[in-house]
């Protein structure tokens, strides 16, 4: 009997020991995975290739190699064709390839008819695979790369701008503190050289997420598989971030151009991500203060509605990129997130008392946290409006790998889940534990940047002037509290550099 037990333990710690090797191969992580979306009977193909690196995986003194690098793959030839050829050949397909890059994840990918698909995933997989690396492409996309960064970002984008200069005070000496176009210093000393070494570094399967959905074959998705099976084994291990600086008082960034519009962008690091259990509450907060392009939230109805300032006027609870339409964008998930508020450029004349109109809005809803009214209104928008998050193939795909990057199975649907069990006192708590209005960082573009300054500085009283003579009564008599509000900013605090100064070289400039 003895005899016997000892042969069941054996055998149990066998299959035990196979059940562990199997869980292994399917976790091991210098191999790549895969995720699937069959749905039959759709007639389009959407592909994606995720890459687990981005520009904060760049060396140092080498800013923007990851998005140069991944531009050759996008934008360069193959070693068997140009990339002349490549878009003649994908023309008739009505075809292309997209890249992005943002800081820890990098994505090509392409939608095409299922008529179409051997011959599009043909060339796909050759320009990931087995990329020409000319010097006539590497030099065009990197002249392309720094006329970006030294006259486009800065002469044409104000908008973005704003936002970039943001970015850089919060994370200023970080991997995530530079554009992922880099500097004009690093990106002009990259070499091809470079770009063959991160990609030989960088391209290998376990940092690989295979991503298919629509009505592929049965057979197409192991296919691929295969064929990316033949990047070397291994992985890039994830980045340890170094703690995100948080904002001392109020602090300006002004980049001084000549401009006659003035564009604001405000924020400050949040300890928080999709990952944890309080973001659904500091969700509809953020929805409620300042959804992206809603006629609903609190600032587009302050500042545009009521008094016409400009276009929009938003605010967001994490990075945010607008995909299609009005749309977050997928895929670029962060380990840190940051509160931002986004004042859409506005007549210069009035910058001072938008900036106080923000942040006195902004203490208001610490102070007060949101009205009863208005979180129903708002949870209520948040359920039905995510149900419209995902609606094309790259989308629903996008939305799957976000899900798992966060520890989700389906995230949309947490949402439903979510949502209807928090209270008002939830997303009060929330707005309170993760929300100030004392520190932040403000980065703003706008003419004259010595005068705002002084008139920050002294608390001067920034009276706003209107088009319209015949503003309602209730709104002028909210502006004078709002024209005085008072701003502690020390001078130290107040730096002003010129717009041409940004982005020459890695941190802020001055």
């Amino acid at each position: 009997m003895r005899k016997m037990t000892n042969l069941w333990a054996l055998g149990f710690l066998f299959f035990g020991l196979l059940a562990t090797s199997a869980s292994c191969r399917r976790v091991n992580p210098n191999q790549l995975t895969a995720e699937l979306l069959p749905l039959e009977g759709n007639p389009l193909i959407h592909l994606k290739i995720l890459l687990k690196v981005g520009s904060a995986n760049d060396p140092a003194g080498k800013e923007g190699l990851a998005q140069l690098t991944f531009n050759m793959l996008a934008n360069g030839g193959t070693r068997t064709m140009t990339f002349k050829e490549i878009s003649k050949k994908f023309y008739p397909m009505a075809a292309s390839v997209n890249l992005r890059v943002d800081k820890e994840m990098s994505v090509f990918s392409g939608t095409i008819h299922r008529d179409n698909l051997e011959k599009f995933y043909a060339i796909f997989k050759e320009m990931l695979l087995d990329p020409g690396f000319r010097e006539e492409d590497f030099a065009r996309l990197r002249t392309n790369q720094l006329n970006f960064l030294e006259k486009t970002l800065i002469s044409n984008m104000d908008e973005q701008f704003g936002k970039e200069i943001l970015n850089l005070m919060l994370y200023n000496g970080h991997p995530y503190s530079y554009h992922p176009a880099g500097t004009v210093e690093t990106v002009a000393s990259i070499t091809l050289d470079d770009v063959k070494a991160f990609y030989k570094e960088h391209a290998v399967q376990g940092n690989i997420i295979v991503g298919i959905a629509g009505g592929y074959s049965p057979d197409f998705p192991a296919k691929v598989k295969g064929d990316f099976a033949a990047l070397p084994e291994g992985f890039t291990p994830r980045l340890s971030l170094p703690q995100q600086r948080f904002p001392a008082g109020l602090e300006f960034l002004i980049a001084d151009k000549q401009t006659p519009a003035t564009a604001i962008s405000m924020g400050f690091p949040v300890s928080i991500s999709r990952s944890d259990d309080d973001f659904f509450a500091l969700w509809i907060a953020g929805s409620h203060f300042g959804e992206h392009r809603q006629h609903v939230s609190l600032l587009f109805q302050k500042i545009r509605e009521e008094r016409g300032q400009n276009y929009g006027d938003y605010a967001y609870i994490e990075h945010f990129i607008q995909g299609r339409d009005k749309f977050p964008a997928t895929n670029y998930c962060r380990q840190q997130q940051y509160f931002s508020i986004w004042i859409r450029p506005l007549a210069n004349s009035n910058r001072h008392f938008v900036i106080r109109q923000a942040l006195r809005e902004l203490r208001r809803l610490v102070e007060e946290g949101i009205p009863e009214e208005r979180f129903e209104l708002v949870r209520t928008y948040l359920l039905n409006y995510t149900r419209l998050y995902a609606q094309t193939l790259d989308e629903r795909l996008g939305w799957q790998m976000d899900s798992h990057y966060y520890g989700y199975k389906d995230f949309l649907a947490e949402v439903q889940t979510r949502l209807p069990k928090l209270t008002r006192e939830d997303v009060n708590r929330a707005i309170k534990k993760y929300l100030n209005f004392n520190n932040l960082h403000i980065a703003v573009i706008t003419q004259d940047g010595e005068s705002l300054k002084r008139a920050l500085l002294e608390n001067t009283p920034s009276p706003i002037t209107y088009a319209n003579p015949n503003m309602p009564r209730h709104i002028l008599e909210e502006d004078k509290i709002i024209q005085a509000y008072p701003l502690e900013i020390k001078a130290e605090n107040i730096k002003v550099v010129p717009a041409a100064e940004f982005f020459k070289k890695p941190g802020v400039p001055g």
